[in-house]
């Protein structure tokens, strides 16, 4: 039973994103808030709302040990499984823009810091803080040097030119509902698995949550890719990941502070550290093959055997 709460709980969870995402787009449209800044906050933000819930609510929650590792699981997830699939799918990889690699070392640049954040025990509320400031120094940044990218985005959304407000605003209501109740059920379920079986909240987070909040990314990763965006696609891998890493890890850490153990879980915090290291490495040289994204699953493959091995 928990196991059919926790993908109902997942499905709502998702499905609230998105109406989140599209109706707060179709209200900046409408108060003539330029296509730029939607693209930069928006599209950077979007796919990581299920991450976002999961991880406020679990530490809110007092189970911390969620909150974390659905943030590194998640970031591994983006990279091994999503980012590997736009490779392989991916027929004609057409890379428009030349900045990936600037962007992806922003995303080292947020793990280094978590790992320092780390060392004393806890993510505290500066350390929170300083991870917000980051992001929105990030997004300052993609304003400043990439304004002509996100109005090309965003000029091939399909906008609703028949506005409502009340179905807007309804939807909002109906889609932060569906986040917040989802994110809870989706916690409370998780637990109750890890209970009945015996294992650890940190290897649930790691594996099952991270799997499912990462469900966003792949959809619309590979939809950007069938469309031919391949930039777009990952565009959206580098974005999230860095949110995970600044935003989402930020306000859980400003709910209260969160306990982590870089001993304890020394494996995964470097496996999500040599990740982000091959997306640097790959957007740097502009390496986007098939070879790559089967080296990338080998990546998932021994993370998954080793998680495994924990859970025996």
């Amino acid at each position: 039973m928990d196991f059919v709460i926790f993908t109902l709980a997942m499905g709502a969870l998702i499905l609230g994103a998105d109406f989140i995402v599209n109706q707060s787009e179709a209200l900046a449209l409408k108060f003539n808030i330029p296509q730029f800044v939607i693209g930069a906050t928006l599209i950077a933000f979007g796919t990581s709302f299920p991450e976002m819930a999961s991880s406020i609510i679990a530490n809110f929650d007092d189970k911390p040990d969620i909150a974390i590792s659905n943030i590194i699981g998640s970031n591994i997830f983006n990279i091994s499984l999503v980012l590997a699939t736009i490779f392989i799918i991916s027929k004609k990889n057409r890379i428009e823009k030349d900045l990936f690699a600037k962007d992806a070392t922003w995303v080292l640049v947020s793990v280094m810091l978590f790992i320092l954040m780390s060392i004393d025990g806890f993510i505290g509320k500066l350390d929170a803080i300083l991870l917000i400031i980051i992001m929105v120094t990030y997004i300052m940044f993609q304003l400043n040097g990439s304004k002509e990218l996100n109005i090309k985005r965003l000029n091939k959304l399909d906008i609703n030119k028949d506005f409502s407000w009340i179905k807007s605003v309804g939807l909002l209501i109906i889609g932060f509902f569906f986040i917040i109740s989802g994110a809870h059920f989706v916690i409370e379920s998780a637990s109750a698995i890890a209970n009945s079986f015996g294992i650890s909240e940190w290897i649930i987070g790691i594996i099952l949550i991270s799997f499912g909040t990462s469900l966003p990314e792949l959809a619309v990763s590979i939809s950007a890719v069938i469309k031919g965006k391949t930039d777009m696609a990952i565009g959206n891998i580098i974005g999230s990941n860095l949110a995970n890493t600044t935003m989402v890890l930020g306000l859980a850490g400003l709910v209260k502070d969160i306990p982590i153990s870089l001993k304890d879980n020394i494996f995964d915090i470097l496996t999500m550290l040599v990740a982000t290291i091959m997306i640097i490495w790959i957007t740097a040289n502009k390496i986007y093959s098939r070879p790559i994204g089967i080296t990338l699953l080998i990546i998932l493959t021994l993370f998954l055997s080793e998680t495994i091995d924990k859970i025996k």
